[in-house]
């Protein structure tokens, strides 16, 4: 088999021992019924489900060059499994990669492929590898899927050892929010492995595969969200651990030892982080394995979610300190200007310095400039004390005004503003559903790359009627004398009003509960809110009731419309 990309979609994987049988096809969202269990051995085995009885599938004749639709260019085949087969291509419409799946129609999973491709791509999620087509042609049918060349495997990253805590950290929350997002609209996944989570090189984690892998080999399951919250918790397992949480070897991975069970990951490796252990083994306990402090088990990504959310923020760890370069004086400074760069390896010779005054000439000047400097020095001297002197009265009375009128303007001059530490904060929700509750922590962690987004609206920029405002909640750790708010925003335009509240308490129960300090309306990317009257408060609400019309970021995962984020926050009192 030729070596295949990171950015192939679910290619066949080689890492199991024992066949799949899977007896019911995938259902139009990809939601089936019988659960895989840690390991791809079916696609190595060639058993990826059921066919009509009698009827033979032969793999249809393909080669590179061949086009389908007179647009996609065949270049190399990555997978040839099961009766269908999965093809590095090029469309040549649009002068891109593309990857794709071909199997004949009447294969016998032809018709759960395309419905499970179809239902994918009206997902239009980013945080899944886009199915960018979905045909059947001169009886074949054919799903074509984005190819992402800069994009790593998950098995990739782990071959050369567990991931940093953060890096884990952030694998599980991005994967964790998606699949709760897929299983909102019906969608399952069913083969989320290693091979199926891809790095970008942006550090973006995105999901491949979603429903369509499952539907091509068959595979289904009863409890759909169950399975897909098990395998993300063997993914963190395995980043935290670099070792697979089943007794069979697969991804490149170890299991772990035979008869022993299920451990933590903190008693596999020395150093995992605490509280990521317990979450992975919250999200795999499924199977009966006991949860660490007895917590109870995530069976939903959405549970998984809110699971992630109410753990400490962990912080990217901190760049190495690279010791600057030796200083070396420029040529010019060396008194070398205008002279010919030396060759390598050719030794120059060290100009000798000009030879000191030596002669009687050379003497005698010396001696007359040092006489003028003398006569100089003392009659400067003179004038200096004279001058002192004449106005010894004048200066005494003066000092004294002048130290009054000193002290009168320290005491006009106003304090400086001191920062404000946070200590805490809460997303606010006075209707309808949360934000991002679990990105709260982004808005104060010194990173102005990070940051908390509000969903997208169709109307703007006032958020209301449909909501009054979105926004957080501030705990600064003790009542403080609050003068100004800044507050980082990551979309300019027209236009984004913030106000400030003052609360009392972290969860206050409505926004007439609170009292309005402050308010500001910005077309930039940062919002300066002063405090209109003298305020002392340990709570600050930071209230949203207008963003401005911002295009597609895909980094963000955000669609065109009515949205902002805020980066950083910073009080100052």
């Amino acid at each position: 088999m030729a070596e295949r990309s990171t950015a192939a979609v679910d290619v066949a994987d080689t890492s199991g021992d024992k066949p799949l049988t899977a007896e019911a096809e995938a259902t139009a969202d990809g939601v089936a019924q019988n659960r895989e269990r840690g390991t791809d051995n079916d696609d190595a085995q060639g058993s990826g489900g059921s066919q009509v009885p009698g009827r033979k599938t032969t793999p249809p004749e393909l080669h590179s060059g061949h086009k389908l639709a007179r647009r996609y260019r065949l270049e190399e085949c990555v997978t040839r499994l099961d009766g269908f087969s999965s093809w590095r291509a090029v469309d040549e419409k649009l002068r891109r990669a593309v990857g794709v799946h071909v199997l004949p129609a009447d294969h016998a999973r032809a018709r759960s492929v395309l419905a499970a491709a179809r239902s994918s791509a009206l997902l239009g999620d980013p945080r899944f590898v886009q199915v960018l087509d979905a045909v059947e042609e001169n009886d074949l049918v054919y799903v074509v899927h984005e190819w992402l060349p800069d994009a790593t495997e998950l098995t990739t990253l782990l071959s050369a050892g567990p991931l940093e805590p953060h890096d884990a950290y952030q694998l599980v929350s991005q994967v964790a929010s998606a699949m709760a997002a897929a299983h909102r609209e019906g969608l399952a996944h069913l083969r989320l492995n290693p091979n199926a989570v891809l790095r970008t090189s942006t550090g973006q984690w995105r999901i491949r595969g979603l429903a369509v892998n499952a539907a091509l080999r068959g595979i289904s399951s009863d409890t759909p969200q169950r399975a897909d919250t098990e395998a993300i918790g063997a993914l963190l397992y395995a980043a935290l651990t670099q070792r697979w949480p089943y007794e069979n070897d697969a991804y490149g991975l170890s299991g772990l030892p035979k008869d022993l069970g299920l451990i933590a990951p903190d008693q596999v490796r020395a150093g995992v982080h605490r509280g990521l252990s317990e979450l992975a083994m919250r999200a795999l306990a499924n199977d009966g394995a006991t949860a660490s402090r007895h917590e109870a088990p995530c069976t939903t990504p959405e549970e998984l979610v809110k699971a992630i959310s109410e753990m400490p923020r962990i912080r990217p760890p901190e760049p190495a300190f690279t010791a600057p370069p030796e200083y070396q004086s420029t040529s010019y400074q060396q008194g070398t200007y205008g002279r010919p760069t030396a060759l390598p390896g050719v030794t120059q010779p060290v100009p000798a310095p000009p030879p000191p005054l030596q002669s009687r000439t050379g003497k005698a000047l010396k001696w007359a400039v040092s006489a003028l400097l003398i006569a100089a020095l003392g009659l400067g001297s003179w004038q200096l004390a004279d001058a002192l002197m004449d106005q010894g009265g004048k200066s005494s009375k003066d000092s004294q005004t002048q130290t009054q009128d000193g002290s009168d303007k320290k005491n006009d001059q106003h304090k400086p503003s001191l920062p404000i530490g946070i200590q805490a904060a809460q997303e606010f929700v006075a209707k309808g559903d949360a934000q991002h509750p679990g990105d709260v922590a982004k808005t104060y962690d010194g990173n102005s790359s990070t940051y908390w987004k509000t969903n997208t609206f169709v109307d703007g920029p006032a958020l209301a009627p449909y909501k009054p405002g979105v926004g957080i909640v501030y705990d600064l750790g003790s009542a403080k004398d609050l003068s100004t708010a800044s507050v980082g925003l990551r979309y300019s335009g027209d236009h984004t009003t913030v106000e400030l509240y003052s609360a009392d308490s972290l969860t206050p129960p409505s926004l007439d509960s609170m009292q309005r300090i402050g308010s500001v309306t910005t077309s930039g990317s940062t919002a300066t809110v002063k405090v209109t009257k003298p305020v002392k408060t340990r709570y600050v609400l930071v209230w949203l009731t207008a963003v401005p019309f911002s295009g597609n970021d895909p980094s963000a995962y955000s669609g065109s419309g009515y949205k902002q984020a805020i980066t950083e926050v910073k009080f100052t009192g």
